[in-house]
């Protein structure tokens, strides 16, 4: 009874080069970011996945088209979606990251906390366990969720998972493995 899961963080936005934190704004793809899911979809041509979800926010729904298009159908499901940052969605990234691990239990002005992302990507992860079993599965989704997988799956805490983030190392992979019990 195991659900194999390959996350894939959406590409760079025309918000992230203007250092903006999105959270729930719908920011879209820039042309690097369409470039980045061009590429990635020919470094990751010879695996196969059953489904492909992605949160419904444009910049992961583009980047999931662009990246499956032609190889399996592209699910959009809100429970994938960045973080809502509330009165500091599309702020300054500044301004809004620091913020981020001040709000694991507490939420932002008007939004969410992380604890309220984790809720979310749990209920997600229980309807893949009841209907993906024996599958492999791709996501293509956000900071907020990939941390949330951290701590659900990996069994970190919220502050092992911003510690170990991989943009923090600027250590971006096409494709993180996870494994859902």
């Amino acid at each position: 009874m195991v659900v194999a899961i390959t996350y894939f963080v959406h590409g760079t936005t025309t918000d992230n080069e203007r250092s903006l934190s999105s959270g729930w704004h719908d920011a879209g793809l820039s042309e690097l970011g369409i470039r980045q899911s061009i590429e990635l979809k020919k470094r990751i041509a010879g695996k196969k996945f059953d489904a492909v979800f992605c949160s419904d926010l444009q910049r992961a729904a583009d980047s999931a088209q662009l990246i499956f298009d032609g190889t399996v159908p592209v699910v959009k499901d809100a429970r994938l979606r960045e973080c809502n940052y509330g009165a500091y969605n599309g702020k300054p990234s500044a301004i809004v990251e620091p913020l981020q691990e001040r709000c694991i239990d507490r939420k932002f002005p008007e939004g969410e906390s992380y604890e309220d992302v984790k809720k979310r990507v749990a209920g997600f992860l229980d309807s893949l366990k009841k209907n993906y079993d024996g599958k492999r599965v791709a996501l293509v989704a956000h900071k907020a969720p990939q941390l949330a997988l951290d701590v659900l799956l990996r069994k970190k805490t919220w502050q092992q998972a911003f510690a170990g983030d991989w943009r923090k190392k600027k250590a971006w992979q096409p494709g993180w493995d996870y494994v859902l019990e």
